[in-house]
């Protein structure tokens, strides 16, 4: 292996271990800690993303968590554009590590989100077409049905589909189908409910989280 192929393979690792890491900042455990709504994982769901945050009662937080899972993705796929000159095997890479981060944190015993901030952050810097057009279907079925989940499965499903309508490269297409892959595993609890008919509504607060927001 020549020096120039051993720079672009450390520097594809560096992305990869960087972007994971980025990926893996808890920002919903930080901002309910600090906001003073206690221990995330003990409300609700447990689940450690922006709509689990939201069963406490605090707006503001949910917001933040929103921003924060969101943007580091975003900022990861950015950091290894630049790292790179926009290669998009390295993009998605990013993109992917990133991902993986935020589900399987390493500060967690690799128990972290559902993935669909993070999901919406690295697609919308990877191949903002796609993410914008992601972004709008989850807004479509979240207004028709009032389920933070069914609006994201659809997204996610349609994310790939979405890739190749708008000619995005191989490796994001892949990219789609990974996260895809991930965030339905990640829902599995959720599907179950929703086949059931007792999902519940975004916003709605559950007995759990009265106490800790209280």
């Amino acid at each position: 292996m020549d020096s120039l192929a051993q720079a672009a393979v450390m520097t594809l690792g560096l992305v990869t271990v960087g972007s994971y890491l980025l990926g893996s900042i808890p920002f919903g455990m930080i901002a309910t800690k600090l906001g003073g709504a206690g221990d995330i994982r003990q409300v609700g769901s447990g689940n450690i993303g922006a709509t689990n945050v939201l069963r406490t009662g605090r707006k503001d937080l949910a917001a933040l968590t929103l921003i924060g899972d969101s943007g580091k993705g975003a900022l990861a796929v950015l950091l290894a554009g630049l790292l790179t000159n926009w290669t998009p095997v390295a993009v998605a890479v990013a993109a992917g590590a990133a991902f993986t981060g935020h589900l399987f944190p390493v500060w967690l015993k690799f128990r972290g989100g559902k993935g669909v901030a993070t999901f919406f952050g690295t697609l919308l810097a990877a191949a903002w077409p796609v993410g914008l057009l992601a972004g709008a279907t989850w807004l479509a079925m979240a207004a028709l049905f009032r389920m933070s989940s069914l609006a994201a499965l659809t997204a996610v499903a349609l994310a790939p589909l979405l890739s190749l309508a708008t000619e995005q490269p191989h490796s994001i297409t892949m990219l789609c189908v990974f996260m895809a892959v991930l965030v339905f595993i990640s829902h599995r609890e959720n599907i179950r409910r929703l086949l059931k008919g007792e999902e519940p509504k975004i916003g709605k607060k559950s007995a759990a989280a009265a106490g800790p927001s209280a």
